[in-house]
């Protein structure tokens, strides 16, 4: 792998929205030494990629960037060969995992264990690791996947660590504790700070917990990135409870895959950001949402985050009448329900909840106990939003300047949401193709904005000096290909695929190359 090729003949977005003539990127080592006209023989650099030079022929086709996914939970997927397609055929070259709080590091082995457990059916289990720190994580992606993995550090993780699955607020000591152990996976390469509200144990977490942590991503200027602790109707709320984080800490947020009622959402966050606060947020271009059937079905006030006691738990006819009163008021989300991945019921994957209580012959919400218990809580729905989010809320969210493109794919199960596969070129097709975003807005959305958020430097940019991430686009045929159905179909119009220089995807095929690395803030 030596990172040494020229592209030849590739267009360029443009600032004010227009394509370049074609153009030639001279790559040499991995960066790109140089841009010219296509055919240009009289360049004044150095060390360019010269006529003997292996060539990648773009023929017209768009040069973009590496897109970078801003939301994905593929920390242990990435090592599945279909997984690594279904990204690049996206043109997706680095991914940030370590998302909603919840992930492999910084851990011991029980701790391992429990996060392994609880998103079993989001995140599955790491091939080669199996505990310690953020920095024995990162070492596992180098130059052993074709693409870049960041990581965030999973707050729900180190709650899990220093207090198991308590269902209270920490103490001074243990925010102490939990403090010691943010700071020491920042050292070792986390790009900031990852939230789960809505999960446990951090659900059980109070803001006094939160903003102590929040400043001491602040202080080295790295963001929090937060499912909030309700989304839809909840979401103004949740956005409100970030902001008193952030007023209180100094921290720039992040709001992962943001979705509800566009009008509102945009006019808080439009305030916080004229007000002079750092707020961002990523979204997928999807009316339905994926997660793990504990989350979106049980209350917290059961031991959700010991898999064990909550299934004890469901099987205790003295808290039977307090539950049938949780589950009453879910009425209306149990048709909207379709499962993703149920370990040892497969015949249920791709089925709506109320098929699979018919198949049964029980209500909609026996079935939610019975799936969970017989899975031990290992259970994952695809789920319809409430109209709220409606497809003109996607694409108003969509268009704001501080969006990125974030997939939230969940690569687990045998009926997973197809935003995996399609997120990606789905933003293209959507809102290039159909004249919302310039390229260069795409650029921006897809890539840039995500490299500034994540201190990813040298990534976001085709310039002069930039990591030769580089995606070729065919204008005229890029699309997903996924759908609920058929999921894992590989999207269209993007077949060659650069990182660090290095071919990863040619013709639409892997080609077995791996420069991948474990990402750190700040580095090139």
């Amino acid at each position: 792998m030596t990172g040494t090729v020229q592209v030849r003949g590739a267009r360029l977005p443009q600032p004010d929205g227009t394509l370049s003539e074609p153009l030639d990127l001279h790559v040499v080592r991995g960066r790109i030494a140089a841009i010219a006209r296509a055919g240009a023989r009289d360049l004044a650099v150095p060390d360019v990629a010269g006529p003997e030079a292996p060539t990648l022929d773009a023929h017209g086709r768009v040069a973009l960037p590496g897109f970078v996914d801003a939301h994905t939970h593929a920390e242990a997927a990435v090592f599945e060969p279909d997984v690594q397609l279904a990204m690049l055929r996206q043109g997706i070259t680095t991914i940030v995992t370590g998302q909603d709080g919840v992930s492999f590091a910084p851990s011991d082995p029980a701790t391992y264990a429990w996060a392994s457990t609880y998103f079993a059916a989001i995140d599955g289990d790491h091939p080669v690791f199996a505990g310690g720190s953020v920095g024995d994580l990162l070492t596992t992606y180098h130059r052993t996947v074709p693409v870049n993995v960041a990581y965030l550090a999973p707050h729900g993780t180190i709650r899990y660590r220093v207090l198991g699955a308590a269902q209270r607020p920490a103490s001074d000591d243990e925010i102490a504790a939990m403090t010691d152990l943010l700071e020491q996976a920042l050292d070792d390469g986390a790009c900031g700070l990852s939230t789960g509200l809505e999960y446990v144990p951090a659900a059980y977490a109070d803001e006094r917990e939160l903003v102590a942590l929040a400043k001491v991503v602040a202080a080295r200027g790295l963001p929090h990135v937060s499912h909030m602790r309700g989304y839809e109707d909840k979401g103004v709320a949740g956005l409100d409870e970030l902001l008193r984080i952030a007023r209180a800490s100094g921290v720039a947020t992040h709001v992962s895959h943001l979705h509800g009622p566009a009008g509102d959402l945009l006019d808080r966050i439009g305030a916080a950001r004229a007000a002079g606060h750092d707020l961002t947020y990523d979204s997928y271009p999807y009316l339905r949402g994926c997660s793990i059937l504990s989350m979106v079905s049980l209350p917290t006030w059961l031991p959700v985050a010991d898999a064990a006691a909550t299934v004890a738990a469901l099987r205790d006819p003295a808290i039977a009448g307090r539950l049938s009163e949780h589950f009453a008021g879910l009425s209306d989300l149990w048709p909207r329900i379709t499962f993703a991945s149920v370990p040892g019921m497969e015949w249920a994957e791709g089925m709506t909840l109320p098929d699979v209580a018919a198949r049964l012959g029980r209500s909609a919400s026996d079935t939610v106990v019975e799936i969970l218990t017989t899975t031990a809580l290992r259970a994952s729905c695809v789920f319809a939003q409430p109209p709220t989010n409606s497809p003109e809320s996607v694409r108003t969210l969509a268009g704001y300047e501080g969006h990125l493109a974030g997939s939230d794919a969940i690569y687990r199960g045998g009926r997973p949401h197809p935003r995996g596969w399609g997120a990606f070129a789905r933003f293209l097709d959507e809102h290039v193709r159909r004249g919302a975003w310039s390229w260069w807005d795409a650029a921006e959305h897809l890539s840039a904005r995500a490299a500034r958020r994540f201190g990813l430097a040298g990534r976001g940019r085709l310039v002069p000096g930039a990591v030769a991430d580089l995606v070729l686009v065919d204008p005229g045929r890029v699309q997903d290909e996924a759908t609920y159905e058929l999921p894992r179909t590989p999207a269209t119009g993007i077949e060659d695929v650069l990182v660090a220089g290095i071919p990863v995807l040619a013709n639409g095929a892997l080609t077995g190359e791996t420069p991948g690395h474990g990402l750190r803030p700040a580095s090139g």
